[in-house]
């Protein structure tokens, strides 16, 4: 009864109770500020220079090569005000803090709104800060994320605006803002990006300049986020609009307007992978936490072979693009016993903005064309089917929606695929049909593995496709969906490490100022994601020479006295052209095409990627311990003769049949069907078996 008397009167009385918890709330807050304005506070006059104490050093993987000093040798130059663009001054204001010149240094309801945040996500946030805020956190506080710390933040806050005019503050803003790397304050910015003065900039570079404040190294101009930046851009812009700082007819202009950026000029060793890691660590650790950790961090690169693979990158540069109409390349290698990434290499210059080098196509998603098969055709392994079971390679319609009989229908909704050489071999085995990146056996394994276990299977091992996976059919198995060229060479490593994943990482340890260990990743966990025997199958016939003679790319891909198992693919329309290979502790993954998506010339990926691949595997496995492949024979005596080879009827019409009148592809190890014809695609297949029979005196 007393339970139903409490509700009641909370029921009743709700607003009351709100209305005095939500004082109570205030009274502390309001105590808490008073108290921290007791608290010994650093003195208001070193507010004029910027505190950058650390520099964060980025090392490669011995530790002494030093790659990039984030803040060595800042640029930032000191301007008053009135040498700042009014474009500049109103852009920052309108995205980070329209309410600037009439607030008090602090926005009390965001800061509520922030202690909300903060209580019931239980961690501290850095939200609702004025540009009064971030000028204070900047240059007088640490960044220790302490309630403590942000209650002295608020209170210097509101001691800032009542010493310094909101003029002068925004000086100071503008003069300290980060930019990337080692860019601080507008002036610098503007000369490094636009080669010009602030005072200059017009209100579209204004807009991107803003738009980098949040993150600067994820907004970089130079870095793989372009588009980001460009959306962001507009974000201000519409903002800009909305507060009154430009009519509609400067936003539309501002938003077509062309801003060209000047090209990147730095000695950064491996820039590609130094922003990579940059983007790592500001994800994981925070901007303050480069800007001012005093943090060494040894990453994982091979200085030695990622110098080799820019010089073999840079030396087929002028023959990829006369020969094969192909403007850039990128290179990724790992070791995958331990997922640490040994050399990235993310287009052929990083300077060059004809092909806009600074992108860094490693991290692109783009179509893997046959380097997608072997996941296909470990999960039809792992449901019982062995190399050695044949599929027919024979004209195919597998659209159902059209006639089984149309095999030369590749309109949709019919899908009739073709071989890269217009020709068909009949019964193939499974180890062949691979080797020689076969498309259509390849699409028959896809459909015996199952669409979604072959996708839970990539994924396992590191494959994130782009988009959503429920368009994927059939063409999956031939690079229908999107995958960058570091997941799909650090997926083959699972290959190579006999089913064990481990994840790619650039870093090998950080340690801060005092010698404290920050990440230590010197001994990595993996994980078991595919069964050995299956990874061994794969590995066993991607390092098969003979099975991959007919393709005639053995000079390119073959190794004498090494295990070196390796996968090409070619795109629809020659768009891109890849090469993977792998031993048992090294991976190497390259690509090659236009970064426009623009198609290159009609040939076959290992004559396109070869020469340049091999090269740089020569170099690395010279310098890399031997290791041989583990191989486990198979017990075939329990098998269905099938499933090692037989692709004849032994029954007395001997008529000839595709893989689904044998098997059940939802249970391959079981008895044969009874009625095979209830498969969807049973009739479709033998029909091509048949006329391939007739042709070849088989009834």
């Amino acid at each position: 009864m007393n339970r139903s008397r409490g509700r009641s009167f909370l029921r009743a009385h709700w607003r009351a109770v709100l209305l005095w918890c939500a004082g109570l709330f205030l009274l502390l807050v309001g105590g808490a500020i008073i108290w921290a304005a007791t608290l010994p506070a650093p003195d208001l006059s070193s507010i004029e220079t910027r505190r950058v104490d650390q520099s964060l050093k980025l090392y490669d993987r011995t530790g002494t090569v030093l790659l990039y000093d984030l803040n060595n040798s800042t640029q930032r130059t000191i301007v008053p005000l009135n040498q700042i663009s009014t474009n500049v001054q109103d852009a920052t204001l309108a995205i980070e803090n329209p309410n600037f010149y009439h607030d008090i240094g602090i926005e009390p309801t965001a800061i509520l709104r922030a202690i909300w945040v903060d209580i019931t996500s239980g961690g501290l946030s850095q939200g609702g800060s004025t540009l009064t805020q971030q000028v204070v956190k900047n240059t007088i506080l640490n960044n220790d994320k302490t309630f403590t710390r942000k209650l002295k933040e608020w209170v210097l806050a509101l001691k800032l605006t009542r010493t310094l005019s909101k003029d002068k503050i925004l000086e100071l803003y503008l003069n300290q803002a980060p930019y990337g790397g080692n860019l601080y304050g507008v002036e610098a910015a503007s000369e490094t990006f636009f080669n010009k003065h602030a005072s200059d900039d017009s209100i579209a570079e204004a807009a991107y300049l803003a738009a980098m404040l949040p993150a600067p190294t994820y907004y970089s101009p130079y870095g793989t986020h372009k588009a980001a930046l460009d959306a962001r851009k507009n974000i201000v812009l519409d903002k800009m609009y909305q507060y009154g700082y430009i009519t509609a007819d400067q936003e539309a202009n501002a938003k077509v307007a062309q801003v060209t950026f000047a090209p990147a000029t730095s000695s950064i060793v491996a820039p590609h992978f130094v922003f990579y890691v940059e983007q790592y660590l500001q994800n994981k650790y925070g901007q303050d936490a480069l800007e001012q950790g005093g943090w060494s961090v040894v990453t994982s690169l091979d200085a030695n072979l990622q110098t080799k693979a820019e010089e073999d990158v840079q030396g087929h540069a002028a023959t990829q693009e006369s020969q094969f109409n192909a403007s850039n390349t990128g290179m990724i290698a790992l070791d995958p016993t331990n997922g640490q990434i040994l050399v990235m290499v993310g287009s052929r210059n990083y300077f060059d903005t004809s092909i806009d080098g600074n992108f860094n196509i490693t991290l692109a998603p783009r179509q893997p064309g046959s380097t997608f098969k072997p996941f296909a055709y470990a999960e039809a392994f792992e449901k019982g089917y062995t190399p050695d079971t044949v599929v027919y390679d024979v004209p195919t319609q597998f659209s159902t929606s059209c006639s089984p009989w149309d095999t030369q229908n590749d309109t949709p909704p019919c899908y009739a695929p073709q071989n890269y050489d217009n020709k068909f071999r009949g019964p193939m085995t499974m180890r062949d049909a691979i080797a020689q990146s076969i498309n259509v056996p390849s699409v028959k394994v896809l459909y015996v593995a199952g669409i979604n276990d072959t996708l839970m299977l990539a994924k396992s091992l590191g494959v994130n496709l782009e988009g959503d996976q429920a368009q994927y059919g059939l063409t999956l198995v031939l690079g229908g969906g999107e995958v960058s060229l570091l997941d799909i060479t650090s997926a083959y490593g699972v290959f190579a490490t006999d089913g064990m994943r481990y994840p790619p990482t650039p870093i090998l340890k950080i340690t801060d100022n005092t010698g404290k260990v920050i990440e230590d990743n010197s001994q990595p966990t993996g994980s078991q994601v595919l069964p050995a025997n299956i990874a061994q199958e794969i590995n066993d016939v991607l390092s098969d020479p003979i099975a991959r003679a007919p393709l005639g790319e053995n000079d390119l891909l073959s190794f004498p006295g090494r295990d070196v198992a390796v996968k090409t693919g070619t795109t629809n329309n020659y768009r891109d052209a890849w090469t993977i290979g792998y031993t048992p502790n090294l991976v190497v993954g390259q690509w090659v095409g236009n970064n426009d998506n623009t198609p290159m010339v009609h040939k076959v990926s290992g004559f396109i990627v070869g020469p340049m691949w091999n090269e740089f595997m020569q170099y690395a496995l010279a310098n890399t311990p031997t290791a041989t492949f583990t191989r486990t024979e198979v017990d075939e005596s329990q098998m269905k003769p099938v499933m090692h080879g037989v692709w004849q009827n032994p029954g007395a019409d001997g008529a000839l049949h595709d893989i689904l009148y044998w098997v059940d592809k939802n249970n391959p190890q079981g008895p044969t069907p009874s009625n095979p014809a209830s498969d969807s695609q049973f009739s479709y297949w033998d029909y091509g078996v048949k006329l391939w029979g007739e042709q070849h005196g088989y009834k």
